[in-house]
């Protein structure tokens, strides 16, 4: 998955994602979006954001849902 919006770094937010490189966490957004936020009103919120960083976060989380962590076996 490309990533264009979605940033990591360790010295923000503890290396959780970020919409670029802000102190907004893709956490954040799902969340008020779960929560019943529209984009409008998340961009209210964060006037510093786009909605393409709403549908990046969005669509970030969907990829992370779908990744399966398999048992390590040590032979």
């Amino acid at each position: 998955m490309y990533l264009e919006r979605i940033t990591f770094d360790p010295k923000i937010m503890g290396g959780k994602p970020c919409i670029r490189g802000m102190r907004v966490t893709v956490g954040t957004i799902v969340n008020l979006v779960a929560s019943g936020s529209s984009f409008a009103e998340i961009l209210h919120f964060y006037p510093y954001l786009e909605e393409e960083d709403i549908k990046e976060a969005l669509s970030y989380a969907a990829w992370r849902s779908e990744e399966m962590e398999l048992p390590f076996l040590v032979a």
